[in-house]
Formats: structure tokens, C-alpha cells, sequence
């Protein structure tokens, strides 16, 4: 059976982390590996900075951040390789000199095209560089592209895969490969179009990369390896006492996702759980440690509260002007200005007069939400607040997160509790 490793960007950083990786996979000697890596460190953003100077027409910034990105590639194959006629010198000097000459090929209408083609060479960097490392430590790995195996419609940042042509592509491609290699490396985010071009699969894509291959290939587990040691009840840069959850369901691991728990994205989620594949959340910095382990079984989700907070939150209450009831042709035309709007709810409630929903204040202008609704409607908004979740709640919980602070609106079910709150001063 195989089993799925997934490195994000922080695990291949630089030269020391790339060292780790190989070691993480030199304590699974009997086992299959599919190795699914995102770009190193910071590459995905200098990339994007790369596409806005392309659609900028600004040569000058273009060619500083492509050489800028081209020195910190080369860095890292000095320190891994002694020999600089090495192979991969070719392979990543041919990748940077094919995005050089983009600049002379006119920007597309399409920006999200061109982000694609350029922001997923950040992956395909990572893989060759650490599928030839591992080469030349001895380990029985191949590279493989998952622009030719994951198969998406036109929708580029945010293909949409289709299913039964990728698990053709996968199950006919890569699993031959694994007769005579015990290791395959392959990129997070990317994708093909019917016609061959390349997509990307929006954020948190990598994560969702390797529940892809795991579902297609029907593997025996897994793994996601990162900076923390497992899945927490809470983000330890705001709670002191965080404690480990060593267990919990695929239900429970959507629902906190869902809530704005930062881990594990729910569309990597999914198809393990479809297909009853465990998903651990591991350590690259402690891994002996069992860290989290995402399964079927519910039995342990109940026996910690798990507290989640997003900050920078506007209310905004909606109110018909004519001030009639709100009736379900009001919601429905609020939702669609809304989704027009790309306007993300993370709450929402209504009465019968208005109708009040919370956004992120760094997603969405207040003014032009305003704008959204002037015609037909009366726009109230509170800024500065909080959203506070709690899973598997009580009294104490709920006293101990919202002390000091005037609760705005309040939900709560059997397993969860919402509060908008603001500081009191």
C-alpha cells in the first residue's frame, strides 16, 4: 500500500529543511511514498508579485523578482549539490530562462491565466530540486508532474477537478511507476485544462493535492507534515494552554475548518473521507511524535473544547426601506448581491425586520457594502469586533472567553457556540 506525505513550504525553506525532508522519509524504508511538496519558503508570493509586474508592463521589476527567486533557487543547490554540473542545474536554469522570455509574449485578458502559468513554477522548482536531492542520496524516487495527471475545467486559481479523468490519469500513470521506485515526488496546487494548460487549485491547494492522489490511487494513509504538532484546540499564539487533539473524526475536522480552524482545508478532507483514507497532522520538527490523527470514528471529538477567533469583524444590519417583513424574496435578493459581491458570510441572522450578517473587515470595504444595498435598503455596520467559536462548549468555557467583553449576537446548537463581541473599554 502507499502512503501520501505532504511538505508545505515552510518544511523545504532552505537547504537544512530539504536535509529534514530526506530524513523524515529515511525512517519509512519498506513503504511507498507519494510525496507531494509545495514551493519553498516565500516563492508563491514573490511569484504573484512576478505576475503583477508582467500585467504592470514594468520590465525592470519583473526581471529583479524572476532573478531574485533564480539566486535563492541556486543558493539552495549549492548548499545540497557539490557538483555544479550537476543535472538539476540544467533543469531549474531552463525553468527561469522560459519565464524570463514570458515578458516579451503580450499579458492575456485573462489575469487568471497568466497567474497560473507563472505562480505553479513555483512548485514545479520545489519538486525537481528535492526529487533530484533525494536521487543523490540514494533514495529510489522519480519526479512526476501533476500538470498532466490532475485534470480541472477552465476555472483558473480555482480549477474545479474532474474526478473520474483524474483518477484515469492517476491510477493508469503513477501507478506503474511505483513498480520500480519506492518514491515519487509531485506538486501541490496544479492542474491541466482539457486543452493542457495549466491551473492552479486555489489556496490551501497543496493539502488538497495530496487528498487527490490518496483518493485516486486508494492509498493506506495521509500525512501532512507541518510547523506544530498536530491539530490544537486552539491557535497557540493566542491561547497559553493549548492542548493536543490526538484524535478526532473527518465530521469534526470539516466542522472546524468550516468555523475558521486554520490546519486543514474541508475540500482536502472530503475525499478521504469518502474513501475512509486516515489523515495525520505531524510534526516535521518532532517526527517520532504521533501528532493527529483525522478518522471515522467520532468517540473522542467531545472531550475538549476547541475555541476559534477571527478578528476584524463588521456587522452589518439590513433592513428593507419600505419597512416590510423579511420574506424570502428579500433574502434571496441580499444573498445574490452579496455572492455577486464575493462577499464570504462568516455569520448571519435574521429577524423580522432586518436581516444582520458579519464579514471580514480585510476582505470586504464597508462603503461598498453600503453601495451594495442602497437602492432598496437601509445599511447599519459595528466594526472592530470579534467572532468567537467554541466546539463542544459549557458555562465555563463560554464565561471564560467572553470576560471583558459586550457579546453583540449569539448562536448556539448542541456541540457549537458563536459570539460577535466587542472589547469593553
Amino acid at each position: 500500500m502507499v502512503k501520501v506525505f505532504k511538505f508545505g513550504g515552510a518544511s523545504v525553506k532552505d537547504p537544512s529543511a530539504i536535509q529534514n525532508v530526506a530524513s523524515i522519509l529515511s525512517r519509512y524504508p519498506k513503504d511507498k511514498l507519494l510525496v507531494i511538496v509545495s514551493a519553498m519558503g516565500k516563492t508563491t508570493n514573490k511569484l504573484e508579485e512576478v505576475v503583477s509586474a508582467y500585467q504592470r508592463g514594468d520590465e525592470h521589476t519583473f526581471m529583479s523578482l524572476v532573478h531574485d527567486l533564480e539566486d535563492f533557487h541556486f543558493q539552495i543547490l549549492q548548499s545540497l549539490f557539490s557538483d555544479i554540473h550537476f543535472k538539476i542545474y540544467g533543469i531549474i536554469e531552463d525553468i527561469f530562462d522560459q519565464l524570463k522570455l514570458r515578458f516579451k509574449k503580450p499579458f492575456s485578458e485573462n489575469f487568471s491565466f497568466e497567474y497560473d502559468q507563472i505562480v505553479s513554477l513555483g512548485e514545479v522548482l520545489s519538486t525537481h530540486v528535492i526529487n533530484a536531492y533525494l536521487v543523490e542520496r540514494g533514495f529510489s524516487s522519480v519526479w512526476i508532474d501533476a500538470r498532466s495527471l490532475v485534470r480541472t475545467d477552465n476555472n483558473y486559481q480555482e480549477g474545479n477537478v474532474d474526478w473520474k479523468k483524474t483518477e484515469e490519469l492517476i491510477s493508469g500513470s503513477v501507478e506503474p511507476l511505483f513498480i520500480q521506485n519506492k518514491i515519487l515526488v509531485s506538486q501541490g496546487f496544479l492542474g491541466h485544462t482539457p486543452e493542457g494548460m495549466t491551473t492552479t487549485l486555489g489556496r490551501e491547494g497543496s493539502d488538497y493535492t495530496a487528498g487527490i492522489f490518496a483518493y485516486c490511487l486508494k492509498v493506506e494513509s495521509v500525512t501532512i507534515w507541518k510547523d506544530v504538532p498536530g491539530m490544537l484546540n486552539a491557535d497557540p499564539k493566542l491561547f497559553e494552554e493549548t492542548v493536543l487533539l490526538k484524535q478526532i473524526s473527518f465530521k469534526e475536522a470539516i466542522e472546524l475548518s468550516y468555523y475558521g480552524a486554520s490546519v486543514i482545508h474541508p475540500k482536502t478532507v472530503k475525499p478521504l473521507q469518502n474513501r475512509n483514507i486516515p489523515l495525520y497532522v505531524k510534526s516535521f520538527i518532532k517526527p517520532e511524535e504521533n501528532g493527529t490523527v483525522i478518522q471515522e470514528k467520532s468517540d473522542f471529538d467531545s472531550l475538549v473544547p476547541s475555541y476559534i477567533l477571527k478578528f476584524e469583524q463588521v456587522l452589518y444590519s439590513i433592513t428593507p426601506k419600505d419597512f416590510s417583513f423579511l420574506v424570502e424574496e428579500n433574502l434571496s435578493d441580499i444573498f445574490k448581491r452579496l455572492a455577486d459581491a464575493n462577499a464570504k458570510i462568516n455569520m448571519m441572522q435574521n429577524s423580522a425586520l432586518s436581516f444582520s450578517i458579519l464579514l471580514d473587515r480585510k476582505k470586504v470595504n464597508p462603503e461598498e457594502v453600503l453601495q451594495l444595498f442602497s437602492d432598496n435598503y437601509h445599511v447599519k455596520y459595528n466594526e472592530g469586533l470579534e467572532l468567537i467559536t467554541i466546539r463542544h462548549y459549557d458555562e465555563s468555557t463560554i464565561q471564560k472567553v467572553t470576560a471583558n467583553k459586550e457579546i453583540l449576537v449569539q448562536q448556539r446548537t448542541r456541540q457549537t457556540a458563536r459570539f460577535v463581541v466587542k472589547k469593553i473599554e
